[in-house]
């Protein structure tokens, strides 16, 4: 009896101790991610260090820094993600593949001004979602006329990026109409990243909106206007070896380097331009606003 009831102990012990780790386990094994910054983080390095990257994109990571700027737009590889205007897909090679599994990518490119523009259409935006299936067969295009822009469904998105389109928006005179786009779209607490030549403080538009620069203020109040929230300023992107007076504007810098031959050394060694990187938020709706109506 007694015999049976130290074996009983003996097994009832044995039950209640911690399970020992086994000794084959690996002592290098990987662990999770703690947060979603690190999670985000190890996507982006993924992607960005991708192999269907052409090597003349990534030499200019060095001055449009994707990593960091993205992460400052608080970029997560869940959300639905809207790049407006992404011109031959810089950014497109980063935020498509970034966002195929767990989120949305959508490009918004202005619509074809003819029927026989629209059936010629041969972008290198489609060209490229040809060549790399993998990477961005899940990515989608909308078109929007620039005059009366409408990117989606109301509050369907969770970030609106335009990275360097803002001048353009200023010269053919949509800008006013492009942001409040972005802000229908976007879902309250919702993001807009902002990327653009930044000129000198305390010029005016009318000063310098054919060099391709634009007063931060002047896409300050653009945001505000449509009803955004300045949320932060980062100086990722600045350049202060860029003077913002250059023969041609913004475009004598690389990557265009508009003056050909000419002094081209002197505006390599300057970088690719000065850039402001904000980022606008659309408010929530006020707690009180169901029972105000």
């Amino acid at each position: 009896m007694k015999t049976l009831l130290l074996c009983a102990l003996c097994t009832a012990v044995l039950l209640a101790s911690p399970v020992m780790a086994q000794d084959d386990q690996p002592t290098d094994a990987l662990v999770p991610p703690t947060s979603a910054s690190d999670y985000t983080a190890a996507q982006l390095d993924r992607v960005i260090a991708g192999d269907w990257r052409p090597a003349a994109q990534r030499a200019r990571d060095v001055w449009r820094h994707p990593k960091a700027t993205l992460e400052f737009f608080q970029l997560r590889p869940d959300q639905t993600v809207i790049e407006i205007t992404p011109g031959g897909g810089w950014y497109t090679q980063i935020l498509a593949p970034l966002l195929r599994d767990n989120g949305h990518y959508i490009a918004a490119e202005k619509q074809p001004a003819t029927d026989t523009e629209a059936r010629n259409d041969d972008s290198a935006l489609r060209k490229l979602f040809v060549a790399h299936p993998a990477q961005f067969d899940r990515a989608r295009i909308v078109t929007f006329d620039p005059k009366a822009p409408a990117l989606g469904a109301p509050a369907s998105a969770d970030r609106v990026l335009t990275f360097r389109n803002v001048h353009n928006w200023a010269m053919d005179g949509t800008a006013g109409a492009m942001f409040k786009a972005f802000y229908t779209v976007l879902k309250p607490g919702g993001v807009l990243g902002v990327v653009d030549h930044r000129a000198d403080a305390g010029a005016s538009l009318d000063e310098v909106r054919r060099t391709g620069y634009l007063p931060v203020d002047y896409v300050v109040k653009l945001a505000t206007d449509a009803g955004f929230v300045l949320d932060a300023r980062s100086e990722i992107n600045a350049n202060p070896k860029d003077s913002h007076d250059h023969p041609k504007g913004v475009w004598t810098l690389p990557p265009t380097l508009a003056m050909g031959d000419q002094d081209k050394s002197s505006y390599q060694a300057i970088g690719e331009s000065d850039r402001m990187t904000l980022r606008f938020v659309k408010p929530e709706a006020p707690a009180n606003a169901a029972s105000a109506r």
